[in-house]
């Protein structure tokens, strides 16, 4: 059976992204997550990382259509 909760660490190795870069999603309310435990450890559930990503990747096809970024620059990271 899958987890249904991901650590901070799972997200960032899942996204490939530090682990900054992690906790600011979650911080900013981009990526929803719960704290837990006494020390108020994150954690995302699987199914709304599943829906960031597809947001994700719903975002970068309207920046592609509108030709604010190339599909070259998306499929390289590069940003505008």
């Amino acid at each position: 059976m899958a987890a249904r909760f991901l650590t901070l660490a799972d997200v960032t190795e899942v996204l490939n992204i530090s682990s900054a870069q992690a906790y600011a999603l979650v911080r900013s309310g981009e990526l929803p997550a719960i704290q837990v435990g006494g020390r108020g450890q994150w954690r995302v559930e699987a199914t709304e990382l599943e829906t960031y990503i597809q947001r994700m990747y719903a975002q970068t096809r309207s920046r592609i259509a509108s030709g604010e970024i190339t599909p070259s620059q998306a499929a390289d990271g590069v940003d505008g």
